[in-house]
C-alpha cells in the first residue's frame, strides 16, 4: 500500500472510530489494521527488533602490591625455617648426637629379621633347644679334618679367578684320602640361593628319625605355601595331595620351591630349620626368608656346606644310614647338571644340590670319578646379575679341580 495513502486513510480510521463509538451503530468496531487490511489487502508488519545489550567487560584483577607478596613469603619462609629447624632437633641431630640413654640397646638386623631369634621347636637331646648359639663342643656333625691346603690347585684357581674380574667366588675343595683342602673365601658368608634345602632337607630327615613325622605322611598344596620361581608344583591344583617323600624329593631334584615352604612348615617353619642348624655345630647358616628368596637373605659359608655334606655322607652318629641313603639318592638325580657336573670327566658321579638368584650362583656336591677318587666341592660366585660369567668360572673351576684330583 502507498505510503500516503496509508497516512490518510489512518486520519479516515480515526473519525471512523469516532462516529462507530458515538451512534452505536454497530456491536463492534474493527481495529485499525483490520480495517486497512480491508481495503488495501494485508501489510506486511515488521517485528520489533531485539535490543542489544552492551555487555560489561570484566574488571581487570588487581595486581597485588609488592608489600602484600613481600608478607606471603615471609609467612612461608617463617613456616619452612620451623619446619626445618624441628626436623633438625628433633630427627637428624638425634642420627648423630649419642643417646643418653646407652643402657638401651638396639638390634637393627633383629629387628629387620625377628625369626631369627624365635624359639624353637627342634627336640635336641630330649627337650627343646633354646640355645640360638652354635655350641661347637657338644655339636652334633663332625668337623672336617683339614690336614693341608693343595697349592698347586689353590694357583691354578686363582689364575682362573684374574680371567674373570667380576665373579667372586668362594671355593671349597677337600680330599676323602688325603684330608687336604682348598678355602678360598670359605668362611665368607654368601647368599645360599636354593642351597639351603640341603639343611631343610637334612632337618627333615631328624625329625623323621625323632618319630616326628614319617615319608608317608602328606601335606596338601595350599596358596600359602604356592609360590613362584622353580619347580612344578606352583602349576598343580589346590589342595592336592603329596607325601613327605615326593615333596623332599621335588625339592632337590626339580630345586622346588613350593615344596620347600610346605616341608619347612611341617617340621615347624625357619625358625626350627635355625635352631637345627646352631645344633648341628653350624654358626654361619642360616634361613631369613621363605623360598623363593631372591634378595639372598638366606646365609652360608662354603665351608658350612662342605661340612653339611660330610656329615650326610660319613656321619653314622648324625644320621641313619637309612635317612643317608634316600637323601644321596635325592641329590644324585637333580636335574641341573650345567655348573660343577659340566665340568666333570665322562662316567663321573655328583651328589649335589645347585642355586640361582641372579646374582649369586653356586652348587655343592659330592664328586666320585670313575678312579674311585672321591671329594667334596663347593662353588658360590657373586657376580652381575645373570651374568654368564658365572656359569663359566664354576665350569672351568671344576674340570681344573676334577683334573687335578684324578690325576
Amino acid at each position: 500500500m502507498p505510503k500516503l495513502a496509508r497516512q490518510y486513510d489512518d486520519r479516515y480510521y480515526s473519525s471512523y472510530r469516532a462516529v462507530s463509538n458515538t451512534s452505536r451503530t454497530s456491536s463492534y468496531g474493527y481495529s485499525k489494521e483490520v480495517y486497512l487490511d480491508a481495503i488495501y489487502g494485508p501489510s506486511k508488519i515488521e517485528k520489533p527488533q531485539p535490543k542489544l545489550v552492551r555487555r560489561r567487560k570484566p574488571k581487570a584483577k588487581k595486581k597485588r602490591s609488592l608489600l602484600q607478596c613481600l608478607v606471603v613469603l615471609g609467612v612461608l619462609g617463617f613456616v619452612l625455617v620451623n619446619a626445618l629447624s624441628y626436623s633438625f632437633n628433633n630427627i637428624t641431630r638425634a642420627m648423630f648426637v649419642p643417646t643418653p640413654y646407652q643402657e638401651i640397646q638396639t638390634d637393627m638386623y633383629d629387628l629387620s629379621f625377628p625369626t631369627y631369634n624365635y624359639l624353637s621347636n627342634t627336640w635336641a637331646f630330649g627337650h627343646r633347644g633354646f640355645n640360638f648359639s652354635a655350641d661347637e663342643k657338644n655339636a652334633q656333625m663332625s668337623p672336617l679334618k683339614e690336614n693341608v691346603k693343595m697349592p698347586v690347585l689353590t694357583q691354578e684357581l686363582m689364575r682362573l679367578m684374574e680371567n674373570y674380574k667380576t665373579v667372586k667366588p668362594a671355593v671349597f675343595v677337600w680330599d676323602y684320602d688325603t684330608q687336604n683342602y682348598v678355602d678360598i673365601n670359605a668362611s665368607e658368608i654368601y647368599a645360599t640361593a636354593s642351597i639351603i634345602k640341603i639343611p631343610v632337607l637334612i632337618d627333615v630327615f631328624k625329625s623323621i628319625e625323632a618319630g616326628q613325622m614319617s615319608l608317608e605322611d602328606t601335606m596338601p598344596l595350599t596358596e600359602y605355601y604356592r609360590t613362584e620361581g622353580s619347580g612344578s608344583l606352583q602349576f598343580k591344583a589346590h589342595n592336592s595331595e603329596y607325601t613327605i617323600d615326593e615333596l623332599a624329593n621335588r625339592m632337590i631334584t626339580e630345586s622346588d620351591n613350593s615344596a620347600t615352604n610346605m616341608l619347612m612348615a611341617k617340621v615347624g617353619s625357619m625358625t626350627d630349620v635355625n635352631q637345627a642348624i646352631r645344633d648341628w655345630g653350624l654358626k654361619d647358616t642360616y634361613v631369613q626368608t621363605w623360598l623363593p628368596d631372591l634378595t639372598g637373605t638366606n646365609k652360608t659359608t662354603a665351608r658350612d656346606m662342605a661340612t653339611m655334606l660330610y656329615n650326610i655322607d660319613e656321619n653314622d652318629k648324625f644320621l641313619s644310614p637309612e635317612s643317608r641313603a634316600k637323601i644321596l639318592n635325592y641329590m644324585g638325580h637333580v636335574h641341573n647338571n650345567r655348573l660343577i657336573h659340566a665340568g666333570l670327566g665322562p662316567g663321573a658321579v655328583f651328589l649335589h644340590k645347585t642355586g640361582d638368584i641372579g646374582k649369586m650362583l653356586g652348587d655343592a656336591g659330592i664328586v666320585i670319578a670313575p678312579n674311585g677318587k672321591k671329594y667334596i666341592v663347593v662353588i658360590l660366585a657373586n657376580r652381575p646379575h645373570n651374568s654368564i660369567a658365572g656359569k663359566e668360572f664354576i665350569v672351568k673351576a671344576s674340570e681344573i679341580i676334577y683334573n687335578y684330583m684324578v690325576r
